[in-house]
């Protein structure tokens, strides 16, 4: 009797413990596909130039189009609607939000670095760019581990040339 409630006991701590490492695993996989993400996200809008200010010789972001190429690149990447809702064939089940959307243009004296002591983010750009923190929420599968939840960086400079 003994051996048969060690052997339920033992099967069940390592059933938990086999959750535990897919739950990270999966937990890890979804932070990379956020991060490129964003990543792409922040590419694309970098590349929006003004086409106004280019006509009288001047590297600069066009802010609007910007925004608009940054939101259309992260709900395509990640399937989200308009207002960052999970779409029911994504991967993820909670809200993703931009918390912080930065065009450094031409006004700044570059190299330029950005500081951003709320969210411990530095980056330095060396022409006019685009700068992303997007909060993301794991959404847990098994329910082994805590809540996991991000901030996810990135910055993207003017490609040119």
């Amino acid at each position: 009797m003994y051996k048969l409630l060690l052997i339920v006991v033992m099967m069940t701590v390592w059933v938990s413990i086999h959750l535990l490492q897919v739950e990270e695993e999966l937990a890890m996989k979804t932070l990379f596909q956020g991060k490129h993400a964003i990543n792409r996200a922040a590419h694309a809008a970098a590349q929006q130039l003004d086409l106004e200010a280019l006509g009288e010789g001047l590297l600069r972001l066009a802010p609007e189009e910007a925004a608009g190429a940054a939101s259309l690149y992260l709900r395509e990447n990640l399937r989200l609607d308009a207002l960052g809702v999970p779409l029911p064939s994504s991967f993820l089940k909670h809200q993703v939000k931009v918390v912080v959307f930065e065009v450094v243009n031409a006004e700044q004296a570059f190299p330029y670095t950005y500081r951003n002591a709320e969210y411990d983010y530095e980056v330095t750009l060396r022409k006019p760019g685009v700068i992303m923190i997007v909060h993301m929420v794991y959404p847990r599968a098994f329910q082994v581990m805590e809540p996991i939840e991000w901030y996810i960086k990135g910055a993207a400079e003017l490609v040119s040339g």
